[in-house]
């Protein structure tokens, strides 16, 4: 007697007194890489000792209040407002002094692990009034490509929903200012990877509901023809340069004059946190310790 199993998408068809190991090796070699790829919407923890150090400071700096504009995101938010990078963090108090900026990025996060900290109580009892988040960059990855990877698209952008959904519930009054995932190159140096984050671009603008959600891409001004990086504009084919960052403050600076009115003489923010392995660098300067992984 046959019986046949459908096992993600796999059709299994075996005598029932087949060995455990032949439909054991069925299992292993078409269930399990499906189910290795992490759900973007749903919530996952970094656990290196890092993480949840940083973790436990962005907690902190979340009870301290005081804060009208919430930044959230991975590397390239964080580097902006941190310690460890005090040339970006110049430029960040240079932008946004007054308007109660606090930065609440950690370098390479994905989608998953963001919306795992906002479960986890980031973002509980701050009210912002404008939270800007700039997500999915860890997601793409720097794999080369060919075409649109349809796969990754739908992934980002059903955790991007999570993540805006779960926001607006523990933020109700605030406006999220969505962000376009900015220019990066592949592992080669190459732009293979510029049409999956267009692709998703296209899908975060769709979030775009005017009062409530606002979807800003500063793409035109950091991107050469091909899509990838314009000279200058990042520091690393990734990570923006001071030259990025005032894009896109320039793109911001606006929009936070439209909510919240112009910058007031004194800022109530919370102080800046940076990477706490930081504080490790044997030289005395912080940058050293930051340098051992492009995502920080």
């Amino acid at each position: 007697m046959k019986e046949e199993t459908q096992n993600s998408g796999c059709r299994i068809q075996a005598l029932t007194h087949a060995s455990a190991a032949a439909f054991a090796f069925c299992i292993l070699n078409f269930a399990f890489p499906l189910a290795a790829a992490a759900q973007a919407d749903r919530p996952a923890p970094r656990t290196d000792q890092n993480s949840q150090t940083a973790h436990t400071q962005l907690l902190e700096k979340a009870r301290r209040g005081g804060i009208d504009v919430y930044f959230e995101g991975d590397s390239i938010t964080r580097r902006w407002g941190a310690t460890d990078y005090p040339e970006f963090l110049a430029n960040w108090k240079q932008n946004f002094f007054g308007w109660n900026a606090a930065n609440f990025g950690w370098g390479g996060d994905t989608v998953q692990n963001i919306v795992w900290r906002l479960t986890e109580g980031e973002l509980d009892g701050v009210h912002p009034k404008v939270i800007v988040v700039m997500a999915g960059t860890n997601n793409v990855g720097g794999t080369l490509r060919e075409g649109v990877d349809a796969v990754v698209v739908e992934n980002v952008t059903s955790g991007m929903r999570a993540m805006l959904e779960l926001m607006q519930r523990k933020a109700p009054d605030a406006t999220v200012i969505l962000m376009g995932i900015t220019p990066r190159t592949d592992s080669r140096g190459g732009a293979s990877v510029m049409p999956t984050i267009d692709a998703i671009n296209e899908r975060y603008a769709r979030f775009a509901d005017g009062p409530r959600i606002r979807y800003v891409n500063i793409n035109a001004q950091l991107a050469r023809a091909d899509g990838a990086p314009r000279e200058g504009v990042t520091v690393d084919g990734l990570h923006l340069s001071l030259d990025g960052y005032q894009v896109w403050a320039a793109a911001l600076k606006p929009i936070f004059t439209e909510l919240l009115g112009p910058p007031a003489g004194i800022d109530h923010a919370p102080p800046p946190t940076g990477d706490p392995s930081a504080s490790a660098a044997p030289t005395g300067d912080p940058s050293a310790a930051s340098t051992g992984s492009p995502t920080r």
